[in-house]
C-alpha cells in the first residue's frame, strides 16, 4: 500500500513539474534581430541634427554620465556618417535625437525638431548596449532606415 502512495506522489510531482515547465514563459532571445522601423519620410530632407537625452542636454550638470556618454557617441556617429550636421542648439535643428543609456537598455528616438518637445517620437529603437562607444547598433539601424526611406 505504501508503494502505491509513493508511486502516486512521485507521479503527481513529475506531472506538476512538467506542467509548470510548459507553462513558464519563454526567455527572450538575447541577440534576436530586431525589425528596423521605417524612417519617417517627412524628415528625409533634414540637414541639421541636435542630440540630447531625456533628462537634459550634455551640459546639464545633473545628467547621468551614461547619458552624457551616449550623447557624445551619437554625435560622433552622426558626424562620421555625414548625412547630418550636428548642431548644439535645438532651435537650429531639423531633427532631434533623444537618447537614454541604462544598463538594461539603451534608447534612440527621432523627433521633428520644429514640433519638439511637445510632439511624440517619429522613429525609435531600443536595445541592450545599443549606444556604446565601441559599437552603436541603434545608430546603424537609424542609418539603414534612413537609407531605405531615401531610396523608395
Amino acid at each position: 500500500m505504501k508503494n502505491k502512495i509513493t508511486a502516486r506522489a512521485a507521479l503527481a510531482v513529475v506531472l506538476l513539474a512538467t506542467t509548470l515547465a510548459l507553462a513558464a514563459p519563454k526567455a527572450p532571445k538575447v541577440n534576436a534581430p530586431q525589425t528596423v522601423p521605417a524612417f519617417p519620410g517627412t524628415l528625409v530632407n533634414a540637414r541639421y541634427v541636435y542630440v540630447t537625452s531625456y533628462d537634459g542636454d550634455q551640459f546639464n550638470p545633473n545628467l547621468l554620465s551614461e547619458d552624457r556618454q551616449a550623447i557624445g557617441v551619437v554625435q560622433d556617429a552622426m558626424q562620421t556618417w555625414g548625412k547630418f550636421i550636428v548642431v548644439y542648439k535645438p532651435h537650429e535643428a531639423d531633427i532631434v535625437l533623444m537618447v537614454m543609456s541604462r544598463p538594461s537598455e539603451d534608447i534612440l528616438a527621432v523627433y521633428d525638431a520644429h514640433r519638439w518637445p511637445q510632439n511624440q517620437y517619429l522613429w525609435r529603437m531600443m536595445g541592450r548596449s545599443g549606444l556604446q562607444p565601441s559599437e552603436t547598433p541603434l545608430v546603424t539601424n537609424l542609418e539603414k532606415a534612413f537609407e531605405q526611406a531615401t531610396t523608395q
